[in-house]
């Protein structure tokens, strides 16, 4: 064999063998990501700002962490346009046709529709509504990415009990959206109640497209509600801040940490004052946290948003327990699939995410990440100054703090 023969072998040699390793290499490999999210429909601000905090982590997980052990993240977006019909269409292409590793779905109806769907292809999926009904059995491959609307109530109704003054039962009425977003504190608040001397006097109901809530705040105040604990989103609760101010109807109104998006500082200039307190279970610019650091340099790095926002959080922490599933597969069975990414999910104890959301625990038998909540002052310029400690209600006691 002539030198030039010897050469020819031993980069046919090389460039068989570079060959067979990118054939082997499942760091070569794209994780796929479906998310089926309201971008278009009712409530979207919320959705578009889900996606694009879900989007740029994962994009920051490519460009500046150089994926996942060298595999590429990709997100293949969905708008559902908030309807049901539209988001099980979506879940199921990403099932069978796009053969996604996890799914994020959007809201408690989508979600529950999809739950079927999700669990015969046996794909973990997170649901951005943190509706207690999609835990309930079975919960296999559907997960939560902190407490349930659950621990709003519980904690909302604590906190009420704790800054009660007399000795009669505080009066509290519920005033919430018709569907299954809205009634998700329904249950939970009647049950907290009875067991904790607090009195639900009415439960006022509403469609998501009505303008005008001054004759549900009218029959509240007439039978003597004290507290106004909602669930809608926060163009609805502007709306309803206004028909208060109408009817010189003054109580202190409570939400869930879906309570603001970007626009609701900008439409309520002058109705926000300081009325709204939020169970918000994750963290603020105020704690200057590792996790809030995160969030600044996504900011900074995509012009997504220039400011803290709950709806963008809330999709960088969705990206964040995806990201660090996928490396707990890898690192814990030398694969990534949707069952290793399940099993890896499920071994979950007590992870760190910087003060981003509360330390997260998963287990076979419970699928909520967290059981923390604290009490968050609302203010009109966007802050959110938190009004308690973390606490687990009906566990540990409420301390009060101040900024």
């Amino acid at each position: 064999m002539n030198r030039i023969s010897k050469v020819l072998t031993i980069v046919m040699a090389l460039a068989l063998s570079v060959l067979m390793g990118w054939a082997n290499d499942t760091s070569a490999q794209t994780l796929k990501i479906g998310a089926a999210i309201n971008l278009t429909g009712p409530a979207s601000t919320w959705g578009r700002f889900h996606a694009r905090g879900l989007q740029d982590y994962l994009n920051y997980v490519n460009d500046v962490k150089g994926g996942i052990h060298g595999s590429t993240v990709t997100l293949i977006l969905v708008d559902t346009g908030y309807k049901v019909p539209e988001a099980v269409a979506a879940v199921r292409k990403f099932a069978v046709r796009d053969k996604v590793d996890m799914i994020a779905t959007w809201g408690a109806g989508e979600g529950l529709a999809a739950k079927p769907i999700i669990q015969r292809y046996k794909i973990p999926t997170i649901n951005f509504s943190t509706s207690w009904e999609i835990l309930e059995p079975p919960i296999d491959y559907f997960y939560l990415p902190f407490g349930s609307y659950k621990l709003d109530c519980y904690a909302i109704l604590e906190y009420i009990r704790t800054i009660h003054k007399g000795t009669d039962a505080p009066k509290v009425g519920l005033l919430t959206y018709n569907n299954a977003y809205g009634r998700s504190i329904h249950k939970p608040s009647r049950e907290y109640a009875e067991k904790h001397n607090i009195n639900i006097v009415a439960i006022e109901e509403f469609p998501p497209k009505t303008v005008d809530l001054t004759t549900e705040l009218l029959r509240l105040r007439k039978v003597g509600a004290e507290y106004i604990f909602m669930q809608m989103l926060p163009a609805a609760i502007i709306t309803t801040l206004k028909c208060a101010d109408r009817i010189e109807y003054e109580p202190p109104f409570f939400g869930t940490w879906t309570s603001t998006d970007p626009d609701f500082f900008k439409m309520g200039k002058g109705l926000i004052r300081n009325r709204l307190i939020i169970q918000f279970p994750g963290g603020l610019p105020v704690d200057q946290s590792e996790g809030i650091t995160l969030l600044k340099e996504l900011w900074s790095r995509y012009k997504t948003v220039d400011k803290f926002d709950a709806s963008y959080w809330e999709g960088v922490v969705i990206g964040t327990i995806m990201e660090r599933a996928l490396l707990r597969a890898k690192e814990k069975y030398g694969k990534i699939n949707r069952e290793t990414i399940n099993k890896a999910m499920e071994s979950f104890s007590n992870e760190n995410f910087g003060g981003l959301v509360p330390n997260i625990t998963y287990t076979k038998t419970n699928h909520e990440a967290s059981s923390k909540a604290r009490i968050v002052q609302v203010h009109e310029d966007g802050r959110f100054t938190p009004l308690t400690n973390y606490f687990i209600p009906g566990k540990e006691k409420i301390k009060m703090i101040s900024y």
